[in-house]
């Protein structure tokens, strides 16, 4: 192998340096934890697509009721509908899968989920919901980064989600 470097005088320095061939070790351990991940991934992704839908869905509809009241009845009946529709299939996530959804959930709709609780169902709520996540490990305020979250974000791709 060659490796060259230009001095400072522009004098051309070459030097030979033996090759040699990295051997990646397999760690089971690494692979257990992956393959868990893109479980997860697999299983928490839909929930968030389909929040960002319900998100952007609402937002158009709140745009053109005609009063305050008309608002927060739609709001009451899209609660309603959702709990009914998602709440027995999210309380048996676990808790890993509930801190990766809050993080697709912000990826999906470029807000946390405390920002969308405290919007419309106000601070207490979003206050209470963020003691609870708390309790679990989780924080609703949780950002997601795709420099940070980079495993994520290539899984989402692998998948095809993106």
């Amino acid at each position: 192998m060659l490796w060259s470097q230009v001095g400072p005088d522009s004098a051309n320095y070459t030097f030979t340096l033996p090759d040699f061939i990295v051997e990646a070790q397999k760690d089971s351990n690494y692979e257990k934890k992956y393959q868990r991940l893109v479980y997860n991934v697999k299983k928490v992704l839909p929930y968030a697509k389909m929040a960002s839908f319900r998100f952007q869905l609402m937002e158009q509809n709140l745009q053109v009721m005609p009063s305050e009241k008309a608002r927060k009845e739609y709001l009451k009946r899209t609660e309603k509908s959702i709990k009914n529709q998602f709440m027995d299939d999210l309380k048996n996530l676990t808790r890993s899968q509930g801190k990766i959804l809050i993080k697709l959930i912000y990826r999906e709709t470029g807000k946390t989920t405390y920002d969308l609780l405290q919007t419309y169902r106000g601070d207490l709520t979003a206050i209470y919901w963020q003691g609870l996540a708390k309790v679990f490990d989780a924080n609703l305020k949780e950002e997601y980064d795709p420099i940070e979250d980079w495993q994520l974000e290539q899984i989402i791709k692998l998948l095809g989600f993106d």
